[in-house]
């Protein structure tokens, strides 16, 4: 049996979950999320609403590794509306700065013109200043993907380390080809 999938979703306080059909409903202070799940998985709140419960109708293949999948993205559901997830993003550059102008990220990170960004529905990207950005919201997923989009701009390069990365990632530098 699945070890993830087994154990139980606790629900905090201030946090409301409700399973209708198939579609689950998570509810708290910082937002609202819904999903529909597979059919081959059951969802159930206990009794006393404290706790969320996934089991699987059978043991094939397919439903042993959706039974984990559900268990977990309701997790990120439940933290994501209760406290909610952030990314956070560092420039590295002579010259390169980020900005915010109504709904779009602007990036000058070196090319000749600059980059625009849509920021999508239900993410707060704020610049606290010109070198780093912060990336919130209760999606997991869309922060994510957000960050890896911006980053994915101008990825940081082995030689110099100039470009997008996430705060405190580890660069592996190459010593150039005026090293022996």
């Amino acid at each position: 049996m699945s070890r993830i999938g087994k154990k139980p979703v606790t629900i905090p306080d201030g946090v409301k979950v409700n399973v209708a059909q198939r579609e689950i409903t998570v509810e708290g202070k910082l937002g609202k999320l819904n999903w529909t799940h597979r059919e081959e998985i059951d969802v159930k709140v206990s009794d006393d609403g404290k706790e969320v419960i996934v089991t699987r109708s059978n043991d094939e293949r397919e439903s042993r590794a959706l039974h984990g999948l559900t268990r977990a993205l309701i997790q990120n559901m439940v933290v994501g509306v209760s406290q909610g997830y952030e990314k956070r993003l560092e420039i590295q550059g002579v010259g390169y700065l980020a900005a915010i102008q109504g709904d779009t990220l602007q990036l000058r990170v070196g090319f000749a013109n600059e980059i625009h960004k849509k920021i999508p529905t239900g993410l707060d990207v704020t610049c606290p200043d010109q070198t780093h950005i912060s990336v919130k919201g209760v999606d997991k997923q869309k922060v994510g993907q957000f960050a890896a989009e911006v980053r994915a701009v101008r990825k940081p390069e082995p030689y110099k380390g100039k470009g997008v990365r996430y705060e405190g990632e580890q660069v592996r530098r190459k010593a150039g080809k005026t090293a022996k």
